[in-house]
């Protein structure tokens, strides 16, 4: 049987009460509480990765003991169930306390390797932190969230994993679109995997309240546990500590640039001190190429969260956390100014790196590799281009014998609609262009082209796949989860027979619930 510890609760200072009433807790980073039973726990689906990276077998992870601790019905020796106490930027606006409504860590197990990775029920029930919620959560939000975790990792994106999921039994009451219409949904359970579940907003929630000894405290535990190459705790290691965050958030954006992913609520309680992406919520992938796009509604008037406005949520998520750090920085501005100059460096170089190997290209150094690539953006924003699409096809366009004459099939069929003949004609003029700058490489067009088969990917996670298999989850037909699963595992290859998985958005997921509106609920 697997062993269990938990470092943050043995290292650092927790709440005197055990119960999940909710409450402002001052004075504590976390609050044990256990899980709220569920009456008829059955696993749907788990991760075949995930179960090895943590050294256990298929085989255990499917038994009944242990399908009872992934509902959070049963305890394994050393875990000790607790809700974290943080806060948050939500919107732009401070919200003060908010932590751990409807997550709680078991603890944390040491996998082959030596690595710990904690272990995570959402949707286990109330804790502390829950306000007025009952902290469960419902099968279509799980479901969404342990594909995309694995999905994301797939790609190479920096992500927390998840375990399994497990349908709880019972039945969770959601206003999905907080419309006044609520529902009765099936209930669900996601293990998420992580070395920490540590955000912005656990350094936020200390300073907010004056709390500098609760923040030295946090920020020593996170050191040495995560970032023991900088050393001992001082202020040029906590300087070392803000200017690597802000790296790893800036390289973790650019990649969510160069897969059209769109986060949809990147608060800054929902941004990870490792840069990870954390808090599948109201996600979605970009289909036609636009900048402007949210996947989510509670953000339709604002569009705060935009795609295009990803890079720079970023940056002001890592000033928020500089502006935390700030007492144990000594006040000094120039090493908040310095984590935000490292931001913005590191996210121009994983940008142009990025987009360079999309495009096939070693490099965009050149004024006129810059200007291709903006080019770019602005024909793809003009009329709705599918980005995935497009990216994948050009590998079809690189080992074309000459420039091409006629607008191919493959970026033809692209676009969603008719277009005009003078956006073609822009088109093919950008084409013509880049295929002759292809030419300037040092590798033949072959070489080219698998290159860039291996960064743009045919499969992503779209909204409209995940919510057909939504659909039939909520029919009781779980297979549809196990193909998107097994599809998102290889989101480069070709996949042979699998090519529906990789098909621009059909016009009934324009509008349709799950598919391009989603809240904060979904």
């Amino acid at each position: 049987m697997p062993q269990f510890t938990s470092r943050f609760i043995d290292s650092t200072p927790g709440d005197p009460l055990q119960d999940a009433r909710p409450r402002q807790v001052h004075g504590a980073l976390w609050s044990k509480v256990q899980p709220t039973p569920v009456p008829a726990p059955r696993l749907v689906a788990y991760s075949k990765e995930v179960v090895e990276l943590l050294g256990l077998d298929e085989e255990t992870l499917r038994s009944a003991g242990f399908v009872q601790v992934l509902s959070g019905n049963a305890l394994w020796p050393g875990m000790v169930p607790y809700a974290a106490n943080y806060g948050g930027h939500q919107f732009g606006n401070w919200a003060g306390q908010l932590g751990d409504g409807r997550a709680i860590v078991l603890g944390e197990l040491l996998a082959p390797g030596g690595k710990r990775y904690e272990l995570q029920l959402k949707g286990a029930g109330r804790t502390p932190y829950s306000r007025r919620a009952d902290g469960r959560a419902v099968l279509r939000s799980s479901i969404r969230e342990f594909l995309c975790s694995e999905a994301m990792h797939h790609l190479g994106v920096p992500t927390t994993r998840a375990l399994s999921l497990v349908a709880t039994g019972d039945e969770v009451i959601r206003d999905m679109f907080y419309d006044g219409h609520p529902q009765a949904e099936p209930g669900a359970i996601v293990c998420r995997v992580a070395p920490s579940f540590l955000r912005f907003g656990n350094f936020e929630l200390c300073t907010s309240r004056g709390d500098l000894g609760l923040l030295q405290q946090l920020a020593g535990y996170t050191l040495k546990h995560f970032f023991p190459e900088l050393g001992e705790p001082s202020k040029e290691s906590y300087a070392a500590f803000f200017r690597e965050v802000a790296r790893r958030t800036a390289r973790l954006i650019a990649h969510w640039q160069a897969v059209g992913f769109v986060h949809g609520v990147m608060n800054t309680d929902n941004m990870s001190i490792l840069g990870l992406t954390i808090d599948y919520g109201p996600y979605g992938w970009v289909d036609d190429f636009n900048p402007g796009w949210t996947p989510n509604t509670t953000d339709a008037q604002e569009h705060r969260y935009r795609y295009g406005n990803q890079p720079a949520i970023g940056m002001w998520n890592v000033e928020r956390l500089g502006m935390a750090l700030f007492p144990l920085l000594e006040e000094q501005e120039a090493l908040v100014e310095e984590g935000l100059a490292e931001y913005q460096r590191t996210f121009s170089v994983e940008m142009s790196q990025r987009f360079a190997a999309k495009l096939g290209l070693s490099t965009l150094e050149a004024d006129a590799d810059v200007a291709l690539v903006n080019d770019c953006f602005a024909w793809l924003a003009a009329y709705e281009t599918d980005m995935t699409l497009f990216f994948r096809g050009l590998s079809q366009v690189v080992t074309a014998p000459e420039v091409p004459r006629e607008l191919p099939r493959v970026v033809r069929n692209a676009f969603y609609g008719e277009v005009p003949e003078a956006h073609v004609a822009r088109v093919l003029e950008w084409l013509t262009a880049w295929w002759q700058r292809t030419r300037r490489e040092d590798a033949p067009p072959e070489t080219l082209a698998r290159r860039m088969d291996a960064v743009n990917p045919k499969y992503v996670l779209r909204n409209w796949l995940a919510q057909e298999a939504i659909d039939a989850a909520h029919a009781g037909d779980d297979s549809k989860v196990h193909e998107l699963l097994d599809v998102m595992r290889r989101p480069f290859d070709e996949q042979p027979g699998r090519e529906a998985y990789a098909a621009k958005r059909p016009e009934w997921a324009r509008s349709k619930p799950g598919c391009s509106a989603l809240s904060c609920s979904s």
